[in-house]
């Protein structure tokens, strides 16, 4: 239940996020973390009422809402607003799990965790994203502008940068479909109907497999 989703962000987008940290001073990742999390979390963050950080607060929401994968994948209802991290040699994240409910002003359900990766991952050593299904530990480090989105029920960490800077942009997303598993099958079902387009375009058989999606989209949105 681990998605990748590569070239989310353009070129151009990826040098406005990562010049942020060159011209807003970062604060106390801390600040941000509750209970047990708050414990094992060591890095910083940009402050969340910063001018400059608010329009990148929307240019991420924007690049996400404009990608099909992602909305064919997580199913957004809606977002929090995008937090964004920097760890530099010796910072790390230690193992936890997120939070349930989030207050966006509004309060929303976590159903899927979304890391953005902005740092080339040559630039720095260490800072994979640690997640651990129940059957193993999945180490995730992808290139910048590529995210992956995970249930945030699954422990994970953040291993310790031991060289360079990883820059991340980290949000939640509350979806119209509750259950991971639910979400798991419209999203193979989508894809396997685009290939049989893909192979065959237009038919009976695709029409059928069209109607069970979205009468599944009917028994299990939640609007």
């Amino acid at each position: 239940m681990l998605t990748r989703i590569d070239q989310v962000l353009t070129a151009a987008e990826i040098t406005t996020l990562t010049a942020l940290f060159d011209n807003v001073a970062p604060v106390d990742g801390k600040s941000t973390a509750q209970g047990l999390a708050a414990t094992v979390k060591h890095n910083q963050q940009l402050p969340s009422e910063h001018p400059a950080v608010q329009d990148g607060v929307r240019l991420v929401l924007e690049a996400l809402k404009r990608n099909a994968l992602f909305h064919h994948s997580a199913f957004p209802r809606r977002a929090f607003p995008p937090m964004f991290s920097r760890y530099t040699p010796g910072m790390q994240y230690g193992e936890h799990v997120d939070n349930a409910i989030l207050l966006t002003p509004q309060q929303m359900r976590t159903d899927v965790a979304v890391t953005l990766f902005l740092s080339d991952p040559a630039s720095y050593d260490g800072g994979e994203l640690m997640i651990n299904t129940g059957n193993e530990e999945r180490a995730v480090k992808l290139p910048a502008g590529s995210l992956v989105a995970y249930p945030p029920y699954f422990l994970h960490r953040v291993a310790p940068v031991t060289r360079g800077v990883r820059l991340a942009a980290i949000t939640w997303v509350e979806s119209l479909v509750r259950s991971p598993e639910q979400r798991q099958l419209l999203a193979q079902m989508d894809r396997a109907m685009g290939g049989i387009h893909v192979r065959h375009g237009e038919s009976t058989e695709l029409m059928a497999l069209n109607n069970c999606y979205h009468t599944l989209m009917r028994m299990w949105a939640e609007t």
